[in-house]
């Protein structure tokens, strides 16, 4: 059996924390800060699709595997490089995000949400490759991954409790820039760390070129969001596409392009020699390698990983404007995304970890798809009791204790599917593509909820959930990453 030194499980403590502050930022507590402020809940749906963003970190995952960051890459390699400037991309766009709080313009509110989810998938996509590359078997990788997501989710429930207690108290301006603060803690953390065995020129200096790198390439990073928005902006302008469209019948049809489009591709790949990714560009032979290897099971693998989490997903998008709806108060909703969220969630992970290194993985998924699947049951439960403190903290336990179990469980398996010759690119499109259909359809969750209502909504996200245990008997479940 593997085992991680303690220096290493607490790094990726400090990683899952840096990457989970910023989560609820552009996602629950956004919709929320949409709700206060009598967005329509149509229109809140949409903003959910910028957590659609990390489903396509695939795109640019190959950038982290051949480059490093000027300056930081010279003295703390490129994996914390890489890191060190996502940190200051997501510190910079919380504060932008602070003083656009009032949303009086919608568009301006989407862009710097749209790069806080870019820069925070980012810092992931560099965390993830190297987790892999220090455990490549599932016994290594069930103590990290566990410490990795007690990180993640503590930061991410502190957040979003954080920044609803001081809304309540203040206003969401200081919310936001109480929780780009705590962001910005790991980088003097690593900043501080030691260097890399062969670094070419001392810390100074590498933090100094580092710093700038970072201003230009942040100042160009946002550049390009402003500008591909306000393109898709127009077009759905164009496309007729507004508050009162029906949009699920497209959503829908869109979700079955990239089967479509796999399933055409892969005979083709198929016929392709053992070595073929080697000779490829680099920028695809990952997804290459990875397709040829699982052959036409990667399609019920892509399946699977589509249909496991999205529950968790669509519960999350509607979970804060419902508490909205039904009267609960911001210090309620903040308790609730408190110490209740953070003590279920963290035992939610214990539990994942522990069955993903100690049980057949296949079992453990299927306890995590269950207890999952009936804790988004809770929420169908909420709608018919009486606004009650008891009910939204019961009801928020369960959430979380079934995301911590089933996420922890999940990513031990997405990351035994991958290449040990490309981990970070291969396991950014698995991860990516697990959320791709379930942020689609949770930019419909409005128009849905609409339709059938909350009660409806969430047992459709809980049947979803329990529906992932039909692709267990056809999946390869082994224990070593290939």
């Amino acid at each position: 059996m593997t085992t991680l030194p303690r220096r290493v499980l607490a790094l990726y403590l400090l990683l899952g924390f840096s990457a989970g502050l910023p989560f609820y930022m552009f996602n629950a507590v956004l919709l929320l800060r949409l709700s206060r402020h009598g967005v329509d809940i149509v229109t809140i749906g949409f903003f959910a699709w910028i957590a659609l963003l990390p489903t396509f970190k695939f795109a640019w995952a190959p950038l982290l595997e051949r480059w490093g960051v000027p300056g930081f890459d010279a003295f703390w390699g490129r994996r914390r490089g890489w890191i060190m400037l996502a940190q200051l991309g997501i510190t910079a766009s919380m504060v932008a995000m602070a003083f656009t709080a009032d949303d009086s313009s919608l568009p301006l509110t989407a862009l710097f949400a749209t790069l806080l989810a870019f820069w925070t998938t980012t810092l992931e996509v560099a965390a993830d490759g190297w987790r892999i590359e220090l455990a490549p078997t599932a016994e290594g990788q069930g103590p990290l991954v566990a410490a990795n997501l007690w990180g993640y989710r503590s930061a991410m429930v502190a957040a979003g409790s954080g920044a609803v207690l001081v809304a309540a108290w203040a206003d969401w301006t200081a919310a936001y820039l109480v929780i780009a603060v705590a962001a910005f803690v790991p980088f003097p953390v690593l900043a501080a760390m030691r260097g890399e065995p062969d670094a070419p020129i001392g810390r100074l200096p590498a933090l100094i070129g580092g710093l700038l790198a970072s201003a230009a390439i942040l100042l160009a990073s946002a550049a390009v969001a402003a500008l591909t928005g306000a393109g898709l902006l127009r077009a759905a302008t164009a496309a007729g596409i507004g508050a009162g469209s029906n949009i699920t019948p497209v959503v829908l049809a869109v979700c079955l392009l990239p089967f479509v489009a796999l399933a055409l591709a892969l005979p083709r790949i198929r016929r392709l020699p053992r070595d073929a990714d080697e000779r490829m560009n680099g920028w695809i032979a990952p997804y290459v390698e990875l397709f040829w290897r699982h052959g036409y099971r990667v399609l019920v693998l892509l399946a699977f990983v589509s249909v496991y989490r999205m529950g968790d997903v669509l519960a999350l998008t509607l979970s804060h404007p419902l508490w909205n709806d039904r009267g609960y108060s911001l210090a309620q909703i903040g308790v609730a995304d408190g110490v209740v969220s953070l003590l279920a969630s963290m035992a939610g992970v214990a539990l994942g970890g522990w069955a993903a290194a100690r049980l057949r993985l296949g079992l453990a998924l299927l306890l995590g798809a269950i207890v999952a699947g009936l804790a988004n049951f809770g929420f169908v439960w909420q709608t018919w009791q009486p606004p009650a403190g008891w009910v939204l903290y019961l009801v928020a336990a369960a959430d979380q204790f079934g995301n911590g179990m089933a996420g922890a469980v999940f990513v031990v398996f997405l990351s035994l599917q991958v290449s040990a010759k490309y981990p970070a690119a291969q396991y950014a499109f698995l991860s990516g593509f697990a959320f791709l259909l379930p942020r689609l359809l949770a930019g419909a969750s409005g128009a849905i909820s609409q339709s059938i209502g909350y009660d409806g909504f969430f047992a459709l996200a809980g049947g979803v959930t329990l529906a992932a245990v039909l692709f267990l008997p056809f999946l390869h479940t082994g224990r070593q990453v290939e």
